[in-house]
C-alpha cells in the first residue's frame, strides 16, 4: 500500500482545500509536493490535522484554526506549528497562539483527570477505555519517575510520537506529582517543543 501525504492550496475565495498526493510521484512532477508545503510526520496526525483544517476553512481565521489544532490531543503544539507553516502564517504571529492553545488544557488535566477517571472506572461502559488510557500513559513512566521535574520537561518538550503536554500532564497526574511541580515542568516542556518545532517547521 502506497503512503499518502497531504498538501493544501487556496481557492480564489480564500478557502483552503486539502489534496492527497502520492509521495512516489514527487520525482515525476519535479518535487511540486514539497514546494506546495507538504506536511511531514505521522500519518494519523496528518489525517486529523487535514480534517480539522478542511472542516474549519472558510468558517474561522487561519489563526483560530491553528489555535484549535494546538489544543487537540495528538496534534498539540506540534500540529499547530505544522498547520501554521502550511497556512503560510508568520512564525512570530503564530508561535504564542500555539503555546497558549497547547497550555490551556494542562491545568484541567493535572487537577481533574484523576477524579474523573476514578468516577468513570465505576461504570462498566467506560472502565476498559479508561484503564487502557492509564496503562498507555504509565508505560512511559520510567523517564518521569527517574528524573521527576526535568524528566517531565523533556517528555513534553521532545516532539516524539506519544509525548506532549496532554500525555505528560496525564502521566504526572497518575503518578501523583504535585501541581506546583508538574505545571511549571509542562510549561517549560511546551516552550522547548515550540523552539524545536519552529526550527523544523520553518
Amino acid at each position: 500500500m502506497k503512503n499518502k501525504k497531504f498538501f493544501f492550496k487556496k481557492t480564489e475565495d480564500g478557502k483552503i482545500l486539502q489534496q492527497k498526493k502520492n509521495i512516489f510521484d514527487d520525482e515525476k512532477d519535479g518535487g511540486e509536493y514539497e514546494k506546495s508545503g507538504g506536511i511531514k510526520g505521522n500519518f494519523y496526525m496528518e489525517t486529523l490535522m487535514s480534517a480539522v483544517i478542511g472542516a474549519l476553512s472558510g468558517k474561522a481565521s487561519r489563526e483560530m484554526i491553528v489555535f484549535i489544532i494546538a489544543m487537540i490531543p495528538i496534534l498539540e503544539l506540534r500540529g499547530g506549528l505544522l498547520a501554521a507553516s502550511v497556512l503560510n502564517i508568520d512564525i512570530v504571529r503564530v508561535l504564542w497562539i500555539c503555546i497558549v492553545g497547547n497550555l490551556i488544557p494542562v491545568p484541567f488535566i493535572l487537577l481533574l483527570i484523576t477524579p474523573i477517571f476514578n468516577w468513570l472506572k465505576q461504570t462498566k461502559t467506560f472502565r476498559p477505555m479508561v484503564e487502557k488510557m492509564e496503562n498507555r500513559a504509565l508505560s512511559k513512566r520510567e523517564q518521569v519517575e527517574k528524573y521527576e521535574f526535568w524528566g517531565l520537561v523533556l517528555f513534553v518538550g521532545i516532539p516524539l510520537p506519544g509525548t506532549g503536554a496532554w500525555t505528560g500532564s496525564l502521566l504526572a497526574a497518575l503518578l501523583g506529582m504535585k501541581f506546583k511541580k508538574a505545571f511549571p515542568a509542562v510549561v517549560l516542556g511546551i516552550l522547548l517543543a515550540s523552539f524545536i518545532m519552529s526550527v523544523v517547521s520553518y
